[in-house]
């Protein structure tokens, strides 16, 4: 018994080719708002590239421009197909395609579909190359003379303050790292010395963090240098008082930023493919009542219009079924191989006599 099986007469015919050409240009459009959803992320990516470790996290917006071109020339292409599907003379051109076209289709919504999941599913990933990447970054604030990383420090800064946020995880991670150049450091002050030499990789380390740090609200005037020395600051405890500091890791910011982005992009994403869904479903309907006119010479007589031509289960069965008999043909065209090479290896024995 066929699948979602639907009569048709001339009249529903043509209203169904109508609708699927309009429902088409539609999906067009939507295939430019994924095409431009992915271009938008890839450019915010891009954006802070400097404090990412890999090109891993560009495999999103890559796929969205990818599925949005497909999508505009799958979708361009079923609307013509539908437009002259109401002359026969013009659609019969277009009749041997068909099953290979919407074989494409449901592979495309099938990638869509992945595409959709991808969006939910790289928060993992995004957070781990963000975590590296601005670890890296950091130690790199203080390069303001080196070429190729004298632009480190204004970026840092700026993410900084667009994210209010402080630090890799907290503003703690500058207590880590030297982030003030060795240029603004003198070094016959006694404390720069004694800073130095209190740690074994000779860095100049201090409880202070850059001025991106700070926090405008907060009604204190910033406190950016001796943060956890309660005695150097009026009336100040560091553990207990609401510092006047961003308290969120840059890390969390930006994985939050990019994280609601792609959910929201795989959510119009899978709104688009249930539409493409419908569409590629449509078309199949279109494409069997056509195919199933009894008289062709008559375009006005009733047909019948279906998803699949047998139930789901003989459906899948035959396709099992079909994928055994090409399992056994490959095994005897190996095992006729094998014969044959070892036929070929063999030597007649040659007895000579003296």
């Amino acid at each position: 018994m066929a699948l979602l099986k639907v009569k048709f007469n001339q009249k529903k015919r043509v209203k169904l080719a109508q609708g699927l050409w309009l429902m088409n240009w539609f999906s067009v459009f939507a295939g430019i708002i994924v095409f431009s959803m992915g271009l938008f992320l890839k450019i915010e990516l891009r954006k802070r590239s400097e404090v990412m470790d890999n090109s891993e996290s560009h495999f999103v917006p890559n796929s969205l421009i990818l599925m949005g071109i497909l999508s505009c020339a799958f979708n361009g292409f079923a609307g013509k197909i539908c437009y002259d599907s109401l002359d026969p003379a013009k659609f019969a051109k277009w009749k041997p395609l068909l099953k290979p076209y919407l074989a494409l289709c449901f592979f495309f919504n099938i990638l869509l579909f992945l595409v959709a999941l991808i969006c939910f599913l790289m928060r993992g990933s995004l957070e781990s190359t963000l975590a590296q990447g601005l670890k890296n970054s950091m130690k790199f604030y203080r390069d303001t003379d080196t070429p190729g990383r004298c632009f480190m420090k204004k970026t840092i800064d700026m993410l900084q303050i667009e994210f209010k946020c402080c630090g890799n995880n907290g503003f703690k991670d500058w207590f880590e790292i030297q982030w003030i150049s060795n240029r603004y450091l003198d070094f016959s002050s006694k404390e720069v010395k004694d800073r130095i030499k209190s740690n074994v990789d000779g860095r100049y380390l201090v409880d202070g963090v850059p001025f991106s740090c700070c926090n405008p609200s907060s009604p204190r005037p910033c406190i950016q240098y001796q943060v956890t020395n309660n005695s150097a600051h009026y009336s100040y405890d560091y553990q207990t008082e609401e510092l006047n500091l961003w308290g969120r890791g840059c890390r969390e910011a930006l994985l939050h930023y990019y994280s609601s982005m792609m959910s929201s992009m795989g959510a119009v994403v899978l709104l688009v493919w249930l539409f493409e869904m419908s569409v590629m479903v449509g078309l199949r309907l279109l494409h069997t009542s056509l195919e199933s006119i009894a008289n062709p010479e008559d375009p006005e007589c009733e047909s019948e219009g279906w998803i699949l031509e047998n139930s789901l289960k003989d459906t899948l069965k035959s396709a099992l079924e079909s994928l055994k008999k090409i399992g056994k043909f490959n095994q005897v065209e190996a095992g006729a191989e094998g014969a044959e090479g070892e036929e070929a290896g063999k030597t007649p024995a040659i007895t000579t006599v003296s």
